[in-house]
C-alpha cells in the first residue's frame, strides 16, 4: 500500500526579497507542525543569494530562474514539484501572527459543507493587525473606481462563495488550493504576467463548482508593497491584466451569477 500524500506543500517566489524571504522561512522553519513540509522557493532574479541550510526543518527545493517569469507561471511550475493534497501560495512579504495558520485552514476547509472547497485563505491583516481588504466582491470597473477613491471596505462574508451564493474572491498573497482542483483548472492562467491572476483563478474555481472560503479563525500579516502605485511599469502590467479580466468568459460568468 502506498503512503497517503502529505497534507501541504508551499510555494514562495522571491524577486529580490532577500530579507523578507529569510524572515518568512525562518518563521515557518520554527513551526513544529510544518516539520518536513516541502517549500518550493523560486528565485526570480538570477543573482539572488539564498542558503537553504538555514532552514533545516523544511524540505526546501530551490528553483533559480535564468529569466524572470510571471507570478502564475512560477507557482504553476512549483506545483509540478509537489504531491501534497493542498498547495499553498505565499508572498515573501508575509509574517506569522498566531503560529502557522495552514493546518487549521485545511481542517476548516475540509469540514465545510456542503460545497467542496477549492481555495481557502486566512484573514490577512497589516502590521498593526487591522484587517486588510484581501477579500473582495467582483472585479468590475465600478468596484475599481471605488477603490481608487479610497473606498476599500473590509468584506466579512457569511460563508463560502459557491454556486448559488454571492461570488467573492481572495487576494493571492496567501492561498491554499486543493491540489486536485488546482490541477483540473491547470492552475493560474499564465497569460497574466502580474496582477489579477488571483481573481481569474477564483472566478474559474467558482464557475467549476469549487467553493472559495475565507477562514476568519486564521490570520497572517502582510506588508503590502503596492508597486503598481509607484511604478509605471507595474501600472501598465496592472492595466493590461484588467483588460484581460474584462474580456474573459470567467469574469462574465461570475458577473451574471452575482447579478
Amino acid at each position: 500500500m502506498s503512503a497517503a500524500p502529505p497534507d501541504l506543500a508551499l510555494s514562495v517566489v522571491s524577486h529580490g526579497h532577500d530579507r523578507l524571504l529569510r524572515r518568512l522561512l525562518s518563521q515557518l522553519d520554527a513551526q513544529p507542525t510544518l516539520a518536513g513540509t516541502r517549500v518550493v522557493v523560486t528565485l526570480n532574479l538570477p543573482d539572488e543569494a539564498f542558503q537553504r541550510e538555514m532552514f533545516p526543518h523544511l524540505d526546501v527545493v530551490v528553483v533559480r530562474n535564468e529569466v524572470a517569469r510571471g507570478f502564475g507561471a512560477n507557482h504553476n511550475a512549483a506545483f509540478e514539484r509537489c504531491s501534497a493534497r493542498w498547495f499553498g501560495i505565499l508572498n515573501p512579504d508575509l509574517a506569522l501572527v498566531d503560529g502557522e495558520p495552514f493546518n487549521a485552514m485545511i481542517r476548516h476547509a475540509e469540514a465545510a459543507q456542503p460545497s467542496t472547497i477549492g481555495l481557502v485563505a486566512p484573514r490577512v491583516v497589516g502590521p498593526d493587525l487591522a484587517p486588510e481588504d484581501s477579500v473582495r466582491r467582483n472585479l468590475t470597473p465600478l468596484s475599481l473606481l471605488g477603490r481608487s477613491l479610497g473606498k476599500r471596505a473590509t468584506l466579512f462574508p457569511r460563508g463560502p462563495a459557491r454556486r448559488g451564493e454571492p461570488f467573492y474572491w481572495v487576494a493571492g498573497m496567501c492561498l491554499l488550493a486543493r491540489a486536485d482542483a488546482y490541477g483540473q483548472l491547470r492552475g493560474f492562467d499564465e497569460r497574466f504576467f502580474l496582477y489579477c491572476e488571483d481573481f481569474d483563478l477564483c472566478a474559474r474555481m467558482y464557475t467549476r463548482g469549487f467553493g472559495i472560503m475565507l477562514d476568519e479563525k486564521s490570520r497572517i500579516i502582510h506588508e503590502a508593497q503596492r508597486d503598481s502605485h509607484r511604478s509605471w511599469k507595474h501600472l501598465r502590467w496592472h492595466l493590461a491584466s484588467l483588460l484581460k479580466v474584462w474580456c474573459s468568459s470567467a469574469f462574465w460568468r461570475v458577473t451574471f451569477a452575482s447579478a
